[in-house]
């Protein structure tokens, strides 16, 4: 029978398989079977330069690489294969043999590789294209099984609810809104109100109620939030009531909204890198704006401004004064919080801005929110969400 002081052979185990080999003696614990592939998977990456791991020897090797790839599918959940891919991306620098088709097609695609094989683009060979495109389309296809219809429901739901109903029939009484416009007629002895005014939800309208413009920086930080931008976008383009346009830039401005029926296609004309001209992309973008009152910029950015910062300033007050509801996303990841230019998210944030960083899963009803024409920056407060103050 153990001792109550004995130490747990399974928390041994964990210690061991994260401290590696030089733990053994410390923890007392030898690994077999199983556990012992699972160390090596990890020694690979996490001491590259041991005699099993993916730098060691004579370097790393594409048989090598694939077989580990491989492996640590077999051995780890997906979220933690992903975690390890992108680790021996960026410690080993593996990146040109993605280069490769055969050890492109050994990666478990997800986000990181989408924006990896973006930054890549230009130097991919023609035999590597196609699986990269491939790799690509799969990854935008989960997320658009994931995202798709809780942005298509959110934005639908706040633009039937944006037109209001003066004179509307049973079914579409809006009640909550009703019963507060007619408070005042409350029957006391009939303990109900009489309602001399119905409020109900707009019926399906085939004009456009919303003019959404999405203005993405495609410096490398941004590289995720260009790839869910870009599903968010192909959605809110297939829905007629909005009209939809995307737009990149680094220094110069990249019109993508003939493309935006493909994502893929978006994905592989965005270039990552290069400078930043914020103030440029936002000029542009006003140009493209036909009813202020009816319109939504969110412009998605660091805010590390290559061009006039002045400029910019003035563009974002001409915006907001006209009506337009500016909105300002530091990211759109999962990325946790980001870094970003905290002066100039302050300043625009005075001049009614509201500047903050979202995950996917939240930004359906952000837009949604917006659409509504709520206060966005007590929607992100609501939320949980750290949002730039106003500069005093």
């Amino acid at each position: 029978m153990s001792h109550p002081t004995d130490p747990d052979p399974t928390r041994l185990r964990r210690w061991r398989l994260i401290l590696g080999e030089p733990a053994e003696s410390s923890c007392g614990c030898a690994l077999s079977g199983l556990d012992a592939q699972i160390d090596a998977a990890l020694g690979a990456l996490y001491d590259p330069d041991g005699p099993s791991g993916l730098r060691g020897g004579s370097g790393a090797s594409s048989p090598r690489v694939a077989r580990w790839l491989g492996d640590i599918r077999q051995y780890f959940p997906g979220p933690l294969v992903q975690v390890m891919q992108k680790d021996a991306f960026e410690r080993l620098d593996l990146k040109s043999m993605l280069l490769q088709p055969e050890l492109l097609e050994a990666v478990q695609p997800d986000v990181h590789l989408v924006a990896t094989l973006m930054a890549l683009r230009g130097i991919l060979p023609a035999q590597t294209r196609d699986t990269a495109r491939t790799v690509v389309a799969r990854v935008v296809a989960a997320l658009m099984a994931k995202l798709e219809e809780p942005m298509r429901a959110a934005v639908s739901g706040a633009l039937n609810r944006a037109e209001r109903n003066r004179r509307p029939r049973h079914a579409e009484i809006d009640w909550n809104r009703t019963i507060r416009a007619n408070l005042r007629h409350w029957q006391a002895d009939y303990q109900t109100i009489v309602p001399e005014q119905l409020i109900g939800y707009g019926r399906k309208a085939r004009r456009t109620q919303r003019e959404v413009v999405l203005c993405i920086d495609q410096s490398g930080s941004m590289a995720n939030s260009v790839v869910y931008s870009s599903i968010f976008g192909a959605v809110m383009a297939s829905l007629p009531a909005v009209r939809t346009q995307l737009v990149v830039f680094d220094t110069a401005v990249l019109d993508l909204t003939a493309d935006l029926s493909d994502p893929v296609e978006v994905l592989f004309g965005v270039q990552l890198g290069g400078g930043t001209d914020i103030n440029r992309a936002v000029g542009y973008c006003q140009g493209l704006i036909r009813e202020p009152r009816n319109s939504i910029l969110v412009l998605i950015s660091d805010l590390y401004e290559g061009g006039v910062e002045r400029q910019l300033l003035q563009r974002a007050a001409e915006l907001i004064q006209s009506g337009v509801q500016v909105i300002v996303l530091l990211a759109l990841s999962d990325e946790g919080a980001p870094s970003y230019d905290h002066q100039l998210a302050a300043k625009l944030a005075a001049l009614g801005a509201p500047a903050f960083a979202c995950t996917p899963d939240q930004f359906p009803e952000l837009m949604a929110a917006a659409i509504r024409r709520e206060d966005v920056a007590l929607w992100a407060a609501k939320q949980g969400l750290v949002t730039a103050r106003a500069e005093g």
